[in-house]
């Protein structure tokens, strides 16, 4: 018999194996888990009305397995929503059997659902299971586009700037 795989969205009920998988992916990365007030900040996010960040959690066989998290951007060239995929995480005992690629498919119905002209996310470069999982998938990467970053502190210097440039 195959396994049974089931995506759906997070309840409640959810968040505390949700935030379990997340400390999962965290580990797998080699970065540092959430500490508890993001932990507190990530529940109130995911179950504020409207979410700040949706997720999909994947069952295998009933058992929480992995999850999607996601949330909308918006493209100006194209006119339409962006579906950003910020993680999406399988239990290392769980991959190759089709959880992955049920967690993108119903990613890609949501993004359609929505009207949405893409969907995008980032990889480690170091993931080479990841790379050719998203290869395989027909996603291709972006050759021309370099990944950017400020942080809170920085964030909070360029705010209490008082000099236009």
């Amino acid at each position: 018999m195959s396994p049974q795989v089931t995506i759906r969205p997070l309840t409640p009920a959810d968040v505390e194996v949700f935030l379990e998988l997340v400390d999962a992916l965290a580990d797998y990365e080699g970065l540092p888990r959430p500490d508890p007030e993001a932990r507190k900040r990530l529940t109130a996010d995911t179950l504020t009305n409207p979410p700040r960040i949706h997720v999909l959690l994947a069952e295998l066989d009933g058992r929480p397995v992995g999850y999607a998290a996601y949330f909308w951007a918006y493209s100006t060239f194209l006119a339409r929503p962006t579906l950003y995929l910020e993680d999406i995480f399988v239990l290392p005992e769980a991959r190759g059997r089709g959880v992955g690629r049920a967690l993108i498919r119903a990613l890609a119905r949501q993004a359609l659902r929505h009207d949405c002209g893409r969907m995008e996310w980032l990889v480690l470069a170091w993931n080479r299971p990841a790379i050719a999982f998203y290869e395989g998938l027909g996603a291709t990467q972006l050759a021309d586009w370099l990944p950017y970053r400020l942080t809170a502190e920085e964030l909070r210097r360029l705010a209490e700037e008082t000099e236009d440039p």
